[in-house]
């Protein structure tokens, strides 16, 4: 059974940066066959997408309130995805969660059938 680990969440100052991981196990050989995203979910919203990254790693894609100041990246040896976060907004305050699918990268919460158990990001003022 696939199972997700986030990891690096904490308080932060704005414009500082952070840098989750999410270790993937029990996948066996298909974590390089894997696309990875990370979401988030604020409080009173709804779970966005922040980024997601092909099983190759060839390809990102970002949502739009992140792009420029977050970076999505794998380590297929290590079976595990990360995000860098900078220039952190008090906005980026979230339960930041990582999702996989065995298919190509998505952008939908739908689309994704395995997820971790978040991890909390808060940005002060």
């Amino acid at each position: 059974q696939v199972q997700l680990v986030e990891a690096g969440g904490g308080l932060v100052q704005a414009g500082g940066s952070l840098r989750l991981s999410c270790a993937v196990s029990g996948s066996g050989r298909t974590f390089r066959s894997t696309a990875m995203a990370w979401f988030r979910h604020a409080p009173g919203k709804e779970r966005e997408f922040v980024a997601a990254i092909s099983a190759s790693g060839g390809m990102t894609y970002y949502g739009d309130s992140v792009k420029g100041r977050f970076a999505i990246s794998r380590d297929n040896g290590k079976d595990t995805v990360y995000l860098e976060m900078n220039s952190l907004k008090p906005e980026d305050t979230a339960v930041y969660y990582c999702a996989a699918r065995q298919s190509r990268a998505a952008s939908t919460t739908a689309q994704y059938d395995v997820w971790g158990q978040g991890t909390q990001v808060t940005v002060s003022s």
